[in-house]
């Protein structure tokens, strides 16, 4: 049942408040207050919270415009409608231009009342929720929720300690599937700016030629296709933190630009001849070896350190094997969460045994898959080994462990072998590896990987 809404009348006139209390009260069910004078509203304002005032424009001493500046300055939450019978065109725009929520002639009638009373029950019900998605949002992401207790991951979480309440650009690094995006967005909502956006922007999805208008914005007829202008994601993430993913997929010819924007704090959309002012914070991500891209000219040198203020390296999954029977319990949680599907309880000992020998290409987007996979197609209450996906029985029970061999050659392999499972089906293969097509086919280019056509 949805709490009353608490409604205080400021009116020097008995009678409207009369009306108030005795017709507008029983009708609408609210909690009513009464005030006679702006200074009996200011005492009652101080020993309770109300949700609407009703203020009249003309009273002695206070006026009401007076107490609605004092009080939209006090109590900016509370809603305030002026009420007055002098009410004229200039009044009602300057009391709107103050913060008024409406403005009510009198005489007025009742379903006037109505009508202002229900807009604002409205704009109370989506200000609460707001308020609570909010506070959800910051408790999902904050930084205590990310999952690990190895040493590699403790370390991660101390130096996320340090930043997050700094306002330093951050540089995230780490394999595709480790959990960058979290720590971005934990690093967001664990600092001063968690009350403003978070925008996050995948520098590797977007193709070149339109990243630029993305992140700067563009105004009307700048190309063919802009039949008006477009606010970028740098002005749409004001005072908030704009997270650049995959950094190192940037535009070589895009990247003087994005140093101008971090360095001045201003961006010019693309087809303008101003530039606007923008305040963000910058936290990126990449995959790829940036120092080494500078060394080759494929990335500038002043961006790579206007970025890397502060280096956050998130460990790989199999750099924190001792963390899969948190992680296993987290996605099995989660799932029950959704109340989807079969319900399922645990793991057997040799399921989870196969899954800390495993190496993990995919790192923790792959266990993901793995565990909503297992549970999905498995018939009991608990995961057991032979519903893991066969790629993972085959690579612990099938081969031996080999000595020497680098992480790039794993991934390689683990890669040509799934692409040889399924057809060249690079949808099912992201699938399996528990990463986006887009993140697949880089690392297939990067890795010079043929696909075979059929």
């Amino acid at each position: 049942m949805q709490s009353l809404l608490s409604l205080l009348v400021v009116d020097d006139d008995a009678s409207i408040r009369r009306v108030f209390r005795e017709v507008v009260a029983p009708r609408e069910e609210v909690d009513l207050r009464e005030a006679a004078s702006a200074e009996e509203a200011l005492e009652l304002l101080r020993t309770r919270a109300f949700d609407v005032a009703f203020l009249d424009l003309r009273m002695p001493g206070l006026g009401g415009m007076e107490l609605l500046e004092q009080l939209k300055r006090e109590r900016p939450s509370l809603a305030i409608v002026m009420v007055t019978a002098h009410g004229t065109i200039e009044s009602a725009v300057e009391a709107m231009k103050l913060g008024a929520a409406d403005f009510l002639p009198k005489p007025f009638k009742l379903d006037q009342v109505s009508v202002i009373l229900e807009r604002l029950r409205h704009v109370r019900h989506l200000r609460t929720e707001n308020e609570r998605l909010k506070q959800e949002l910051q408790d999902r992401y904050r930084a205590r929720s990310l999952i690990g207790t190895a040493p590699a991951m403790d370390r991660c979480h101390e130096l996320i300690d340090r930043v997050r309440r700094e306002e330093c650009n951050v540089l995230i690094l780490g394999e595709s599937g480790c959990g960058k995006d979290l720590i971005a967005r934990a690093i967001h909502y664990d600092g001063p700016r968690s009350a403003r956006p978070f925008v996050p922007v995948d520098c590797g999805a977007i193709h070149a030629t339109l990243l630029e208008s993305e992140l700067f914005g563009h105004e009307r007829g700048a190309f063919t296709g802009a039949h008006a202008a477009k606010r970028g994601l740098f002005e749409t993430a004001g005072g908030g933190s704009v997270f650049l993913d995959e950094i190192g997929e940037i535009p070589l010819e895009l990247q003087p630009a994005l140093l101008r924007a971090i360095e001045e704090k201003e961006v010019r959309p693309v087809g303008a001849t101003k530039y606007r002012p923008v305040d963000v914070r910058i936290i990126a991500a990449t995959n790829r070896p940036l120092e080494e891209m500078v060394t080759e000219g494929k990335f500038r040198r002043d961006l790579f350190y206007r970025l890397n203020v502060v280096a956050v390296r998130v460990p790989s999954l199999r750099e924190r094997k001792d963390d899969i029977p948190l992680l296993v319990r987290h996605f099995l949680d989660k799932r029950a969460q959704r109340g989807t599907g079969r319900k399922v309880e645990g793991i057997s000992p040799d399921a989870l045994h196969l899954l800390q020998r495993y190496d993990w290409p995919g790192n923790v987007r792959e266990l993901e898959h793995t565990i909503d996979r297992a549970c999905t197609l498995g018939r009991a209450e608990r995961i057991e080994s032979d519903e893991l996906t066969p790629s993972i029985l085959e690579a612990v029970r099938g081969r031996p462990s080999v000595q020497g061999v680098s992480m790039e050659e794993m991934e390689i392999a683990a890669i040509r072998r799934l692409l040889n499972e399924h057809a060249s089906n690079t949808s099912r293969v992201a699938e399996v590896l528990g990463i986006d097509r887009s993140t697949l086919y880089r690392k297939i280019k990067r890795y010079r990987i043929e696909l075979k056509k059929e």
